[in-house]
């Protein structure tokens, strides 16, 4: 490591300036021995929660409810307001139709997840990924003046009512072109001998002061960074839930975004990273240690109803990956007639498994309640 990071320069414009922020595709060095203790810890932390997705049988299952809640946070950020119960429901189910919108919203960010997996099978970690991603998300009217799939001809900024009182100015979409290039040289270059999750840290700064699209950029990287660590066999299944702690954290964040910028403290921000790190996979480790011991509670709860603890099983099974339900899922569920159905439903009702929901005299919803509040 040869340098010391060195964050910007500001650029005049025609009646503003723009931030232009330093090449990273480059070594440098850290003096904060601190650093390096949060890098083994975060190290351990990251084994730690990758062990589960090998030896939970069904860690699919959980996977699929903790990538709803990751959805949910990282649209939170962005003021869309969905509740993890909503996701579950039937579209007409559904008041509003800005409810229903903020609904699709995050189940673009779901499916963007996981085509963004697909993807690294054949594509590199680069722009071309990133603007399928944007694409995905993006993907229907009410945000189609958000230019899906572009990088930004315009320039944007981040608060205030306009380029005179933004208390950040991004790149001029001249200069994107060569900062991208840049960033995907790094991103790339084996050659820097870079811990991989300190490169990643370096990679998320670049992007989020590059911001490269006219807007969406925050779920973009909150996804690369899942993305990353995928691509660098780190994780092998999406078990890291980033937005949880940024949201609770996310002035924290902006100072610490702040702080390289405006004094090329770097090592602040990577600190603040690798806290982020180990603090998510803790909670992560804690809510799968949690399932577990709900699953197992509820396996030996089933085990009592002798002959018909097969079918309920298959339920149970049901309800880890679809935790609110209908009379009418049961009975596609198991080919059994509605009075069967109701009666399971009574059953698991009594049992504390199932808690109705709606309180209407026909389409009745049922909800997996203790599962549904490990994730609330």
């Amino acid at each position: 490591m040869n340098k010391r990071f060195v964050s910007w320069t500001f650029k005049n414009q025609y009646g503003y300036k723009s931030f232009l922020p330093s090449h990273i595709n480059d070594s440098f060095f850290w003096e904060d021995k601190k650093i390096n203790l949060l890098l083994e810890k975060a190290n351990r932390e990251l084994w730690k929660l990758e062990s589960f997705s090998h030896f939970i049988p069904d860690i699919d299952f959980f996977i699929s409810m903790h990538v709803w809640k990751e959805a949910i946070k990282s649209s939170k950020i962005e003021w869309t307001k969905t509740e993890f119960d909503e996701l579950f429901l039937e579209k007409e189910d559904v008041k509003g139709i800005e409810e229903r919108n903020d609904i699709e919203e995050v189940k673009n960010y779901i499916e963007s997840l996981h085509l963004g997996i697909k993807e690294l099978e054949k594509l590199p970690m680069t722009f071309r990924l990133f603007s399928i991603i944007h694409a995905t998300l993006l993907k229907w009217v009410r945000w189609e003046h958000k230019n899906p799939w572009e990088i930004r001809r315009s320039q944007n900024w981040i608060w205030g009512s306009n380029l005179q009182n933004a208390f950040f100015i991004p790149p001029h979409q001249d200069d994107l072109s060569d900062l991208i290039k840049d960033f995907e040289l790094f991103i790339h270059n084996e050659d820097l001998e870079i811990p991989e999750l300190i490169k990643i840290a370096l990679a998320h700064y670049q992007f989020e002061t590059i911001h490269p699209y006219l807007d969406w950029n925050g779920r973009i990287w909150r996804l690369m960074i899942i993305l990353y660590l995928i691509d660098k066999k780190i994780l092998s299944k999406p078990v890291l839930y980033i937005s949880d702690f940024f949201e609770r954290n996310k002035w924290n964040y902006y100072d610490a975004l702040t702080i390289a910028r405006s004094s090329n403290n770097i090592e602040h921000f990577l600190k603040f990273f690798l806290t982020w790190v180990i603090e998510t996979c803790e909670s992560s480790i804690h809510t799968f240690q949690e399932i577990l011991l709900l699953k197992k509670e509820i396996e030996g709860k089933i085990l009592s109803l002798w002959s018909k603890s097969e079918r309920a099983s298959q339920i149970v099974n049901y309800l880890f990956s679809h935790p609110i339900v209908s009379s009418h899922d049961i009975i596609k569920l198991l080919w059994v007639t509605p009075s069967t159905a109701n009666n399971f439903i009574r059953i698991f009702i009594e049992m504390w498994i199932l808690r109705e929901m709606t309180w209407y005299k026909r389409h009745k919803i049922f909800g997996f309640e203790k599962y549904l509040s490990l994730f609330r």
